[in-house]
């Protein structure tokens, strides 16, 4: 989701070629004072559990200046290595549902997330449930609603779907796990050494997030991916009848900026939850 909104200016990118540096820069004068120092640690964070990111250079108030990455066609075998990779980064700790990312000094980020362009809350809840309903579903729904993208009888049934939701019915007992929290197809980015993430919406989540948003729009060789994933740390049972339950946050940030046809998905996707 490089743009779930029309809430910041768009930004120029430039690539920088000076000496043997050779960089990609994002700089929009309007930004958020937090906006690309929350990418910045978001990425030094899911790099820190082993997620193969892109290398962050420098950033300031306006920009982010970034290793330049050069595509390459997706193969099985780097699918693989994204897959474990993936699962060893879910594996690393996070504070709490919802926690921010942490520096490399251990300290947690206190400014603004985003997820896309859209502001994202960072408030930690005790169960993934309580935080996923109201942290990551209704507060965009309620921006959809208003667009006029999500009719106000789709939105009982997402709230219906929220209601059991943060009444735990859908909570484990598996840990708040490190996750990119934005990784759709977009920002999975595939060079001659294999996937490179990119633009995360890093925070403490539930790993099923981060595979449901990659089934979302699709992804190269993503069975193979799973496979990958499940040498390091098998899936629980059941967990690809509960995609839509874990989908229902990219889509209500798609529905809040991006038109009628996301609302409809929604909708269907909070019916299944509701099914389930």
């Amino acid at each position: 989701m490089t743009n779930a909104g029309a809430d910041l200016a768009p930004c120029v990118v430039s690539v920088v070629v000076s000496g043997t540096s050779d960089t990609f820069v994002k700089r929009n004068p309007q930004a958020h004072p937090d906006f690309y120092a929350a990418e910045a640690t978001g990425l030094g964070w899911l790099g820190e559990a082993g997620a193969p990111v892109v290398g962050v250079v420098g950033h300031g108030r306006a920009y982010i200046e970034l290793e330049r990455l050069v595509a390459a066609r997706p193969t099985p075998a780097g699918a693989e290595r994204f897959g474990r990779a993936l699962a060893a980064t879910h594996s690393a700790e996070a504070a709490g549902f919802g926690a921010p990312p942490v520096d490399a000094d251990g300290v947690a980020f206190s400014g603004q997330l985003f997820i896309g362009s859209r502001p994202m809350s960072s408030t930690v809840h005790r169960t993934w449930g309580a935080f996923y309903a109201a942290e990551r579903v209704l507060p965009f729904l309620r921006i959809a609603v208003d667009a006029g993208t999500v009719t106000p009888g789709e939105a009982s049934v997402v709230e219906s779907a929220c209601g059991r939701i943060a009444d735990g019915d859908f909570d484990d007992a598996e840990p708040p796990s490190r996750i990119h929290g934005d990784l759709w197809n977009g920002n999975v980015f595939w060079t001659d050494s294999g996937v490179v993430l990119i633009d995360p919406a890093a925070h403490g989540g539930h790993r099923e997030t981060d595979l449901a948003m990659l089934a979302l729009f699709g992804c190269p060789h993503l069975d193979v991916v799973v496979g990958g994933y499940e040498t390091v740390q098998p899936l629980r049972a059941g967990w690809r009848e509960r995609t839509a339950l874990h989908q229902l946050h990219p889509l209500a940030v798609h529905a809040a900026g991006h038109g009628r046809s996301y609302g409809t998905a929604l909708h269907a996707a909070a019916a299944a939850v509701v099914r389930l």
